[in-house]
């Protein structure tokens, strides 16, 4: 029998996808290991555990197919790696352009300084978290579109386990951890999530509090992401605005900006002393 209420196997192809023809390729491969193993369309989607429909459209190229889902089928339709080779590069075809480009920059990267004054950042979010962010937005996205948000972010986070490690430098502003996002619950693993990764020894976290009289942050987030080879490149709400820099001399405003904030932020101790009051207060 088949599950139709079991995990989605895929997401739509966005129209005009530029990986069109790799979706297109790894649905020729499944189909084709399929028909060799000798199993229907009705005998394959029963072993794997989703409607018959949804294997079609995997097959003609309309879904995007979870890695999970080719390591897994590379078995039942004895593949012997076929299918299961194009996992990486599907890995990558299911996130949007922007995504993918956002992840390579901090696949380069080897050091980050990071200030966020509204929200918890991105790296920073559990998936609770990220989720219930991801619902606020209005227009709201579907269900679906929700779920892809939240795979997309919770993916970015193998920078924390790069080898070698990735000097992480985070300033968040006390008001994003204050706002119960998503409830006191997420709030509170939010914040316990905080504390585990601050205790990490290639990342600092710094609170800014509000009651701060001078702070350089009040043109906005800034961010900046150094590389191996001395290069970087920044983005800052309030300057240049808001686009990508990559000039040295625009870096350096940067960079002196975010130093300033650093020193008027509380420091690591002090930071990880008032997340551990803020959740004793939960």
């Amino acid at each position: 029998m088949t599950n139709e209420n079991a995990d989605d196997p895929g997401w739509d192809v966005p129209p005009e996808a530029e990986f069109m023809p790799l979706i297109q390729a790894v649905a020729r491969m499944l189909k084709t290991c399929r028909k060799e193993s000798g199993l229907s369309v009705v005998e394959f989607a029963d072993v794997m555990g989703y409607g018959e429909d949804m294997i079609r459209k995997l097959e003609r190229g309309d879904r995007i197919p979870r890695p999970e889902f080719l390591d897994r089928a590379d078995d039942v339709v004895r593949a012997d790696g076929r299918v299961r080779w194009f996992m990486e590069d599907v890995e990558q075809a299911r996130y949007p352009k922007r995504v993918r480009e956002l992840k390579a920059v901090e696949d380069r990267t080897v050091e980050a300084l990071i200030y966020s004054n509204h929200n918890i950042h991105g790296l920073l979010q559990t998936a609770e978290h990220a989720r219930a962010l991801f619902e606020m937005v209005q227009p709201p996205y579907s269900a679906e579109d929700v779920e892809k948000g939240v795979a997309w972010r919770m993916a970015r986070k193998v920078i924390f386990e790069r080898e070698p490690a990735v000097a992480l430098s985070f300033v968040q502003e006390q008001v994003s951890l204050e706002r119960p996002v998503g409830g006191r619950a997420t709030q509170r693993r939010q914040l316990e999530h905080l504390l585990e990764v601050s205790q990490l020894r290639h990342v600092s976290l710094q609170i800014m509090p509000t009651d701060r009289e001078e702070h350089a942050g009040v043109n906005g987030r800034i961010q900046v992401m150094k590389f191996a080879d001395g290069t970087a490149v920044g983005r800052s709400d309030g300057e240049f605005y808001g686009r990508p820099i990559d000039d040295p001399k625009e870096l350096r405003i940067l960079e002196l900006r975010y130093g300033m904030i650093r020193a008027q932020a509380l420091s690591p101790r002090e930071s990880q002393a008032f997340v551990e009051r803020r959740l004793g207060e939960l």
